[in-house]
């Protein structure tokens, strides 16, 4: 699940996986381990969600509400 909503959330935004991983501090090939299906420690989760403007509950599935209100 986590990894399918970030593969579409970057795909979405025209992204690459490694501008992605520049952008949260990542190296590139932690990023790819992350849309292959590793899951990110806490710390990174929350790092991805703020760049990606959703909440983590969406990432993990509990909830369908996906975008943080600004």
């Amino acid at each position: 699940m986590f990894s399918e909503k970030i593969r579409m959330l970057r795909k979405e935004r025209g992204m690459t996986q490694s501008e992605v991983a520049k952008a949260v501090n990542m190296s590139v090939r932690g990023y790819q381990d992350l849309e292959l299906g590793v899951m990110p420690r806490s710390d990174k989760m929350l790092v991805i969600a703020e760049f990606y403007q959703v909440f983590i509950d969406w990432l993990m599935g509990r909830t369908d509400k996906q975008e943080v209100n600004r």
